[in-house]
């Protein structure tokens, strides 16, 4: 699909193979564009490729991204088509089942960013946006330079799970 040996750049191939998704309607305004990480698994391509295909969109006028979130298809105030849940509340919850399921043990800790980035194909923002919001639901805690730990179990939220 990728012609590798030729004279346009990988970037602008894969680009215009996201903006013929946009032309013919698979991609809709306020669609998200898929991520870099996606982009880089489907393609084979270095995040850094990956990256300039977005910058590229941008550029053409096809898309908007916005800092944390991603990008999306159209022009900057296009509304984005609801998610039902943000991604990073579906990662903290997969956790949230691995936590209560015991495959990770109170005070052991849960991946590392590096691993959830590749697990679930997003962005290192979007795996700290899930850290986060599972330190302030009280399942973890994190140790600088360390890691974040499963918290012990009469500190979880009581509201979760049963």
């Amino acid at each position: 699909m990728l012609d590798r040996e030729g004279p346009v750049p990988i970037y602008k191939q894969v680009a215009e193979l996201v903006r013929d998704q946009i032309e013919r309607g698979v991609l809709k305004a306020g669609d998200p564009v898929p991520s870099e990480a996606t982009l880089e698994k489907d393609y084979e391509i270095a995040r850094t490729t990956a990256r300039r295909v977005a910058r590229e969109l941008r550029e053409q006028g096809l898309a908007y991204t916005i800092q944390g979130e991603g990008t999306f298809v159209g022009q900057p105030g296009t509304p984005r088509s609801p998610r039902k849940t943000p991604i990073y509340q579906k990662i903290a919850g997969e956790v949230i089942e691995r936590i209560q399921k015991g495959e990770v043990a109170p005070n052991r800790a849960i991946p590392g960013e590096k691993v959830m980035m590749r697990q679930y194909g997003v962005a290192k923002v979007t795996v700290r946006q899930a850290v986060a919001y599972l330190r302030d639901q009280g399942w973890v805690f994190t140790v600088p330079y360390r890691g974040t730990y499963v918290t012990d179990p009469e500190k979880w939220p009581i509201n979760q799970g049963s």
